[in-house]
Order: structure tokens, then C-alpha cells, then sequence
């Protein structure tokens, strides 16, 4: 069985928290795009833990990780990242975490370049793309100009090493067009010695494993990172990532390109949140952000910054679903939305004054306005219900109300941060 557990709209939807959940039917899970650029926070019995690189299956010693190829890793995170885990009593080797010899490394000069065009776009326009300045967006285009340096190489440096000077004179002309300093040869060997080293055991044709695993019968989950609105092709551009962050994709990013989905999982949250800039239609401003942000607890697991928030986006939602290809959907912090007498639903759109209820092309988002209707909420603690009818009757027909605006059956709600406070619906 080959599940995609994706996000449905702008990301932070909860996707780490429901992987933990859900990886204990499954055998492997695989981390398919994206870098360090976002982060999965998941609590259980061990405390709690944020995974901005390592799948979520991780903390499961039965499950077996995997980064696929169409990830970019920077080393040095991972390495931090790995260490942190370690110290919470999480076992890490390479029998449970495989790392894709075909995976791109995220290199410091690309962090550098992040930073460099998000300080130059705020000061010529004050319209910054609203990067994580992680070095994503550089990182991935070095990788389709083919200057990048793939996780395999580090097995053989003497070649490694042959190709970094003319790749680091490549890159100096773009920093020092910025009025920056150059990059050293001898600061990137540096790099690649002191964090490529610790992985190389981890490092294998991770093609080859899934394969095996899929022929044995396992059962194996890939990851994605962000959601469908955050996609290079299908997101709001430019305020996306720079990888494919649809389902359709994981195959491809796992390094399995012969397999196909049996399942698609969409993760949406039961209001909407966003990090970044960008068009965000549904957007709540003064008390009713303030209000939503501390009870949803909304700040980013890679960048702690306050996200931006609002009411369930019929339409956002709707169009991600396609996007995902979810067969159903799990939706989580319903809990939050407990001490709200009415709740609001963004339905549809208005484009200069018509009615819109496709998601429309990102020019004209900020165009639209959101049209919003009220439902009876039911204003008590749901955090101790675990079956469909210990939940209250409002949240019931909440439930269902999204299911049918969105044409989507809504198979869990998760109804707090623990690993078992969800309720599976019938």
C-alpha cells in the first residue's frame, strides 16, 4: 500500500502531527521535496518534537525513513537536527534513516543568496517574497542548472572537490554583485567535512530500497512538506516554495518513479493559516487574528513567526483537494475553533462584485474579497472526545458542512496536539 499524506492549502496544516499518528500502520516513510524551509511539530509520550528535515516517522522505532531525491538537505541543519532527537532518547541509524545519494545539498552560499535578494527586494519594493531565507529558491535552481551537488558525492570527495572551484567562481559573481564577500573553496570543503561526513553511512540508492520494499509488501508513506498552495506549479506564485508539493509528485521525489499511489491523505486545518506574504483572502486582521493566533497557537515550527489566520476557506480548500487528489481527508485543530459561540466560513469569493467560487489565478487574488457566513459553534471543551458521538452536535454538523462544501469525505479530527486525542469519524 503506497499512501501520500499531503497538505491542502498554504502548509502548517498539522501534517507531522498526523504522520506520527498515522506511521504506525506503516512500514517506511519518505520525505519527498521541500528542505529545512518548514517544520512538522509533533508531540507524544516523549515530549515535543519539531522535524524540519527528518520524516515524521522518525520517532517511531519500527519505521524505517527515507529522504528522497527531490529534497534539498543542508547538512549542517540535519546534523543539529539529528543531535536534538538524540538527546530526547530517539534512536537513529541507518537501518531506521536513508538518505538519497540523489538528493540535492543545500550549500551556505545559498542561504547567503536567500538573504541577499529578501534584503534587496524589501528595500527596493518593500515586497519581499516572504522567504524562510533557508536558501531553498537558490538551492533548487542550482539543481535545474545542474551546478548543484548531490548527498552521493560525499563518497567521493577527490571528484567532489575537483568541481567545486568552478562552481564557487560561478557563485561569487552573483554575491559580489550584491556587495557581499566572496565564498571560499576552502569554507565549503570545511562544510562538506564537517557535516557530510557523520551522514555518509546514511547515504544509499534509495530507488533501490523502496523498490524492495514494495515488492516485500511493505507498507510505505511518503511525506510532503507545505501545501498544495505553496506548489511551484499550481500555488500562488511567487509566493510558493520551489519545489512540487502535490501528491502526484511522491513517487517521483522518493526516487520510485515506477510506483503509484494507492491513497492520497489531504491535511486540512479546520480554520486557515498562512506564513509568508502573499494573498491570503480569507485573512482575519486585529482581535479576530489575535484571538484565532493564541488559541490555534499559530507560529511557525521553522521560523516562529506568527502566522497570518482566518476561517476555513471553502474555495482555497476545494481547489487543493483536486490539486492533492485526496481520496479523503483528515482534519485537524478542530479544539481550537471550542470557544467560538458562531464561526464564521469563508464560502466563496467576490471578484469585482461577481460571485467567484473557482480559485482564481494569482494576479486577481488580491482582488477578491471573501464572503463569510455563520454556523452555530458549540463553545466547549471537545480535547477528551475520542469517538464520533462523544463529540457535541454543532461540531458534528461543522464537520459535515465542510465535507460537503469541500465534496470530500473527512475520515479523522484531530482534537489536540497528543498522539491519541483524534477521533476517527464512521
Amino acid at each position: 500500500m503506497l499512501t501520500s499524506i499531503c497538505g491542502i492549502n498554504w502548509g502548517d496544516e498539522g501534517k507531522g502531527r498526523m504522520v506520527d499518528l498515522l506511521s504506525e500502520k506503516f512500514d517506511v516513510v519518505c520525505r519527498y521535496q521541500g528542505g529545512n524551509n518548514a517544520g512538522h511539530t509533533v508531540i507524544n509520550e516523549r515530549g515535543r518534537f519539531i522535524l524540519n528535515l527528518l520524516p515524521s516517522g522518525i520517532l517511531r522505532e519500527s519505521v524505517v525513513n527515507v529522504m528522497g531525491p527531490g529534497m534539498v538537505i543542508d547538512i549542517k541543519h540535519l546534523c543539529g537536527e539529528i543531535a536534538k532527537l538524540r538527546e530526547g532518547g530517539i534512536k537513529i541509524s541507518p537501518e531506521n534513516l536513508k538518505i538519497s545519494d540523489k538528493a540535492i545539498i543545500t550549500m551556505p552560499y545559498n542561504v547567503l543568496q536567500d538573504i541577499m535578494e529578501e534584503d534587496r527586494l524589501t528595500k527596493a519594493t518593500g515586497k519581499p517574497y516572504g522567504s524562510t531565507r533557508r536558501g531553498i529558491a537558490p538551492v533548487y535552481a542550482d539543481k535545474y542548472m545542474k551546478k548543484a551537488f548531490r548527498m552521493g558525492e560525499l563518497l567521493n570527495t577527490d571528484i567532489l572537490y575537483k568541481r567545486l572551484k568552478d562552481i564557487v567562481d560561478w557563485k561569487n559573481m552573483t554575491i559580489k554583485a550584491y556587495g557581499f564577500n566572496p565564498v571560499t573553496v576552502e569554507e565549503m570543503i570545511e562544510y562538506f567535512e564537517t557535516y557530510g561526513k557523520p551522514l555518509i553511512d546514511y547515504i544509499t540508492d534509495t530507488g533501490i530500497y523502496l523498490n524492495q520494499a514494495d515488492k516485500a509488501g511493505k507498507n510505505i508513506m511518503f511525506e510532503a512538506q507545505l501545501g498544495a498552495l505553496r506548489d511551484i506549479d499550481f500555488g500562488i506564485v511567487p509566493y510558493t516554495s520551489s519545489s512540487s508539493t502535490i501528491a502526484a509528485y511522491a513517487p517521483i521525489g522518493a526516487g520510485v518513479p515506477n510506483l503509484k499511489l494507492d491513497n492520497s491523505i489531504g491535511i486540512m486545518k479546520a480554520y486557515s493559516s498562512c506564513v509568508g506574504a502573499g494573498p491570503f483572502t480569507c485573512e482575519y486582521f486585529g482581535e479576530n487574528a489575535e484571538k484565532l493566533r493564541e488559541a490555534g497557537g499559530e507560529y511557525g515550527a521553522a521560523t516562529g513567526r506568527p502566522r497570518r489566520v482566518g476561517p476555513f476557506d471553502v474555495v482555497a480548500s476545494r481547489y487543493g483537494i483536486r490539486c492533492q487528489g485526496a481520496d479523503e481527508i483528515a482534519l485537524t485543530k478542530l479544539d481550537v475553533l471550542s470557544g467560538y459561540k458562531e464561526i464564521e466560513i469563508c464560502i466563496h469569493y467576490l471578484l469585482n462584485g461577481k460571485r467567484i467560487d473557482e480559485f482564481p489565478f494569482t494576479d486577481v487574488l488580491d482582488m477578491c474579497k471573501p464572503v463569510f457566513e455563520k454556523v452555530k459553534g458549540w463553545n466547549c471543551d471537545i480535547s477528551k472526545c475520542r469517538k464520533p458521538q462523544d463529540l457535541p452536535k454543532e461540531a458534528l454538523e461543522y464537520i459535515k458542512l465542510l465535507e460537503k462544501l469541500c465534496d470530500c469525505k473527512i475520515k479523522y479530527v484531530s482534537v489536540g496536539a497528543e498522539r491519541d486525542a483524534y477521533v476517527e469519524m464512521f
